[in-house]
């Protein structure tokens, strides 16, 4: 197609430098033809306008979305097809929805935090994607606790046998005294049901931050940025840790992930240009020291034991001395443990099994059970009937002044 420039650029060579119609095509690399044209032409060449574009489909249906939209932003682009009667490809609308949609949802920026030393810890759950054998052939996926001190981004991770609140308390125990050795001034969660919803603890949680010294802080739902250094904590320990590796237990998990985190709290966190070994100290210096006195962490409740003699804890039944079926007993249960007292005498110690719905008995509760149900099944001797007691009639006739035949008082 010749250009209105073509043909001056033709008029030009032919007219002006007197050049051949083939010389021109060659030059310009257009067909003789073109030139030939251009050579008998005395005018520049005009195309017929184009007619206007119609609308497409998405633009008859664009005002409504919009309209949609405004009154409410996240509605899902299925509902919005639906109701706009949209009868064309699904992929194209929500194309064009989601360029839309973020001129009418609320802006919600998010700010980037300086912490101070011993400031916070942020904490969360992280699930690894492998199954640890747990016992009695089972595997489980069992939750890790994750802590990260915001400042030094100092991390320690324990597993648990389960994200109950006496569980949750017995890790944050664990780490807070074991691997971070002092106790921060917060203590950053998200809406994780052990430890409270909507603003309200769950039971205990209030009494092991007093005994802390500390308070528990609750980010807002869906904000992950609140949190994001835990978050990203548990993304490091997913593409780091875990792959490559095995474990034959909770126990040995635990054990290779504790040798792991000393190696990992010596890499350089390139977002403080230093190791979270080094800025540790300044965190430890800055939080507050570990109580005198240990807090209330696991589980406690109190139960009756049944004539069975078993008690559920944890997913699992645990024998107790049948000496005390009837009575009210004490079921103490913490990462390790499964204690059982009455009236403050232990009647049942077990180590607790992370595996569930498994029946655990001390062999001793069994022969306890077997002598007692024996002597239950005895019939108990008589007594020795006490000596008769015979008393004289005459006493009572004298005593109600009767009198016999003779006239007489008897």
């Amino acid at each position: 197609m010749m250009t209105v420039e073509d043909w001056a650029r033709i008029r030009h060579l032919h007219q002006a430098e007197g050049l051949s119609q083939r010389r021109i095509a060659e030059e310009l690399g257009l067909a003789r033809e073109t030139v030939a044209r251009a050579v008998r032409s005395d005018r520049p060449p005009r195309y017929k306008p184009r007619p206007p574009v119609v609308g497409s489909a998405w633009t008859a249906v664009e005002p409504a979305v919009r309209s949609l939209l405004a009154q409410h932003p996240r509605t899902p682009a299925t509902v919005l097809a639906e109701r706009v009667g949209w009868t064309g490809s699904v992929t194209w609308f929500r194309e064009n929805v989601a360029r839309l949609r973020p001129r009418y949802l609320p802006v919600d920026p998010a700010d980037r935090l300086a912490h101070a030393p011993g400031e916070q810890v942020q904490c969360d759950l992280w699930f690894p994607p492998v199954k640890v054998p747990v016992g009695d052939g089972q595997r489980a996926s069992l939750p890790v606790l994750v802590m990260v001190a915001s400042h030094s981004r100092f991390l320690a991770a324990v597993m648990l046998p389960s994200r109950r609140t006496g569980d949750l308390l017995a890790g944050m125990w664990q780490l807070l005294s074991g691997q971070l050795g002092a106790v921060p001034r917060a203590l950053l969660w998200d809406n994780e049901a052990g430890i409270g919803r909507g603003g309200r603890l769950a039971q205990g949680v209030a009494g092991f931050c007093g005994t802390l010294a500390t308070r528990l802080v609750q980010a807002r739902p869906y904000d992950p940025e609140t949190k994001d250094i835990v978050e990203r904590a548990n993304q490091y320990l997913e593409t780091s840790f875990v792959p490559g590796r095995t474990f034959a237990s909770p126990a040995d998990f635990n054990a290779q992930l504790e040798a792991w985190l000393a190696r990992a709290n010596t890499r350089t966190v390139r977002a403080l240009g230093a190791r979270p070994v080094d800025l540790v100290a300044a965190d430890r210096t800055a939080m507050l020291p570990l109580p005198p006195v240990a807090p209330s962490v696991g589980a406690r409740w109190l139960t009756r034991l049944g004539r069975d003699y078993y008690v559920r804890a944890g997913g699992n039944d645990y024998s107790a001395d049948p000496a005390v079926i009837g009575r009210l007993v004490e079921i103490v249960m913490d990462l390790e443990r499964v204690v059982i007292t009455c009236e403050g005498q232990v009647v049942a110690d077990h180590a607790r099994s992370w595996a569930n719905g498994l029946t655990i008995t001390d062999p001793a509760h069994v022969s306890t059970a077997k002598v007692l149900r024996r002597r239950f099944l005895t019939p108990q001797p008589l007594a020795e009937p006490e000596q008769e007691l015979v008393r004289d009639l005459a006493e009572y006739d004298a005593a109600f002044g009767v009198t016999g035949l003779d006239g007489q008082v008897a």
